[in-house]
């Protein structure tokens, strides 16, 4: 069961493309007595198909598909459901297609390659996160989300409390508080995968809710702390991204000031070829002068044993 991406008509033989949640299959259809009902068949209509997996003709190979060396002869035809036309290419990338003509059709938006390979890549890479984390004993904990307003970087999303007329929750910026808690309790390694909510302006590099990995660690320098997210991020890129390759490991440490004057960004592309999607370059940009980092990295900063100001910056194209 699936949904048809393409129809091809060839006569005495009518093809389709069948969308599932797994990728494409070309479907065959040399049966007369299905031509009837395949001939109606038109893009997003959902469909029930019996039949047999069988290999291509040589000829008919398609290397860019996973199921590019198989077909199946179809033998039963159920349409499911009808659909119209549908207001925008389900299999285009996407960026020809206004943002507003998107968000009004988004599960259309969200049928598209792209967009489910994107939440497939993040499911996955939630998931290597989640293990690697494990793996080096940090245990991972829940906190908190209606809370009290706390002192951060940004204004807080505040909930009425219905109990306490008059009074309000505050959604959190970050769990800062509670992860300092945890530590002084004796936790020493913890984290989570983090909802925050930030009452920002409408600019391109602030959201007004955000999910981050947060951590904090116990009786440690900021070395080891440096240390340990450098060994996630390149493992992260090797297990999930194997085609892209990284600049340079170690990452470098370029301090707040060399940065801007030799960059003139705290986050410098360093990548030895601009002009490659697959490769990614970091570097650790350290020592920022306390008011400067208090503006700009305010949300990547990590109190550690003590020893703060330093952050990773990505200094290539988005994964």
């Amino acid at each position: 069961m699936g949904w048809v991406a393409v129809r091809r008509d060839h006569g005495k033989i009518i093809f389709i493309d069948l969308r599932d949640r797994s990728g494409i299959a070309q479907v065959v259809f040399a049966d007369k007595n299905l031509h009837a009902t395949a001939d109606k068949l038109r893009p997003e209509w959902v469909v029930k198909i019996t039949g047999k997996v069988a290999k291509r003709p040589e000829n008919m190979v398609n290397p860019d598909l996973m199921t590019g060396k198989i077909e199946i002869q179809a033998t039963g035809l159920e349409v499911l459901m009808e659909a119209q036309t549908p207001p925008i290419d389900v299999n285009s990338n996407g960026h020809e297609i206004g943002e507003e003509i998107r968000m009004k059709f988004r599960y259309l938006d969200l049928r598209r390659p792209r967009m489910q390979n994107n939440l497939r890549m993040r499911s996955k890479t939630l998931q290597f996160i989640n293990n690697y984390f494990k793996e080096h004993d940090f245990v991972e904990i829940e906190t908190p989300i209606l809370g009290k307003s706390t002192p951060e970087g940004a204004r807080d999303y505040l909930v009425p409390s219905r109990l306490y007329p008059g009074k309000f929750y505050a959604l959190p910026q970050a769990p800062q508080q509670y992860k300092q808690l945890l530590m002084v309790a004796g936790l020493e390694r913890y984290f989570q995968v983090a909802r925050c909510f930030r009452d920002e302006d409408t600019r391109g590099d602030r959201q007004p809710e955000f999910t981050q990995i947060d951590l904090e660690m116990s009786f440690v320098k900021r070395d080891d702390v440096m240390e340990f997210l450098e060994g996630a991020m390149v493992d992260l890129v090797k297990s999930t991204w194997p085609h892209k390759k990284i600049t340079a490991v170690p990452f470098p440490h370029i301090s707040y000031k060399e940065a801007m004057e030799r960059y003139k960004s705290d986050k410098p592309d360093l990548r030895k070829d601009k002009n490659d999607p697959d490769e990614l370059a970091f570097a650790w940009i350290v020592d920022f002068p306390f008011y400067e980092a208090q503006r700009i990295v305010a949300g990547w900063r990590q109190r550690v044993g003590g020893h703060y100001r330093y952050a990773v910056r990505p200094c290539a194209q988005r994964l």
